[in-house]
């Protein structure tokens, strides 16, 4: 078993990491919670459909009364209302301060699970026990626990550090393709924040990614997760070095808001949103051109998307200002400076925002939009015309 310690003082906890461990679940929360009677184990129907009944045996093995809560899939039930679901079901089984709440899914049960339990009686303990690539390498991690409203994506919610995040990477192997695929992006967001090798590996391998090789997975699962623990240990709360974990969300979010979350997976609208993020650097001067035809290819092989066509642009510009991040009125942006290496805390002119987000959603078949400042022109005019790169 790999362990990679978060190390946050008094709530400090460990990334448990083994192929199989699904089915040891149940040992793993008695060692975290010895005294508890009672598990409230939080899942979705696409997932209970796989490995509801494994975690089940496993945790009444361990003594536990598990009480299970299914909710249905998808972004667009990441709300309150689904919270209060949450808290009537808790109450239901009678859970006390001590009983645990094992998240069984992906970022969306264990963002919303998350922010119930840590609500729920002023706070349960929490174990995520991620089941998507998108919750393995990035959302179960760090204890950010929320949901949306319909002004935007993740506007309510809470940190709340987990117990232990108890990951098993072969659970990847049940996937969808689709939801395979739009995970990769997350993936290619930590080689571009700080590891060149892991990028260059993917550059390597891009192509037999769909087929999930065990080393693969321990692979890009491990090293991202030890990124991650690294990042949150060092800034918890997100008031300096975390945002660079915002890699590509603040255009990628808006840009599954402005779609109410039916059109693009979050990893997917992260690829987009990694694409503006790379042209508005470009477009502040920043010597990137490298950058931005390296990780277009690589999204590219993946199969990810780099643009939204047809998406309203006024609707991703005004979810952009709903992002939680901005600063005095101002979206920062989080800037590649290369391979590796990214800036947090950017402030970009809105008409260069107005032009890049134009440029993602510009409809196929028509002629790109005419920029408004010149910075933005010779990089649309590169874009538009790929022999001139």
């Amino acid at each position: 078993m790999t362990r990679i310690p978060v190390r946050l003082g008094d709530r400090s906890y460990e990334i448990r990491i083994a192929p199989g461990l699904l089915k040891r679940v149940g040992a793993e929360v008695r060692t975290l919670c010895p005294g508890a009677r009672i598990a409230a184990l939080v899942t979705d129907r696409n997932v209970a459909r796989h490995h509801l009944l494994p975690v089940q045996r496993s945790l009444t093995q361990a003594g536990f009364a598990p009480a299970t809560i299914v909710l249905p899939p998808g972004e667009r039930h990441k709300t309150l209302d689904t919270v209060s679901r949450l808290y009537a079901a808790f109450a239901r089984a009678r859970l006390e301060r001590g009983s645990p709440v094992v998240l069984l899914a992906g970022g969306v049960i264990g963002d919303l699970g998350g922010f119930a339990a840590a609500t729920y009686l002023r706070g349960l303990p929490i174990v995520q026990v991620p089941t998507t690539l998108v919750a393995q390498v990035d959302s179960a991690i760090g204890g950010k626990t929320g949901v949306d409203l319909p002004m935007g994506k993740n506007l309510v919610g809470a940190f709340a550090q987990p117990r232990s995040v108890l990951m098993d990477p072969l659970v990847l192997r049940t996937l969808p393709r689709r939801e395979w695929i739009a995970g990769l992006a997350e993936v290619v967001k930590y080689g571009i924040i700080r590891d060149r090798a892991l990028f260059a590996y993917l550059e390597r391998h891009a192509d037999r990614m769909d087929r999930r090789l065990p080393n693969d997975l321990r692979v890009i699962v491990t090293r991202c997760a030890a990124i991650k623990a690294d990042i949150v240990s060092k800034d918890e709360r997100e008031s300096g070095l975390r945002q660079i974990l915002n890699y590509g969300h603040s255009i990628g979010h808006a840009i599954e808001s402005a779609t109410d979350y039916r059109r693009f997976l979050h990893g997917e609208a992260v690829a987009i949103g990694m694409t503006g993020a790379a042209l508005l650097a470009w477009c502040r001067g920043f010597p990137v051109h490298g950058l931005v035809i390296r990780q277009g290819a690589l999204l590219r092989r993946l199969g990810l998307p780099l643009r939204a066509p047809g998406v309203s642009t006024p609707r991703v510009l005004q979810a952009l200002r709903m992002d939680k991040k901005s600063r005095a009125g101002r979206v920062r942006f989080v800037l590649p400076r290369d391979i590796g290496r990214v800036l947090y805390g950017q402030d970009v002119p809105d008409a260069t925002v107005s032009d890049v987000v134009r440029l993602l959603t510009w409809p196929r078949g028509r002629n790109a939009p005419r920029p408004a400042t010149s910075s933005s022109r010779s990089v649309m005019a590169s874009c538009a015309h790929p022999s001139r790169r």
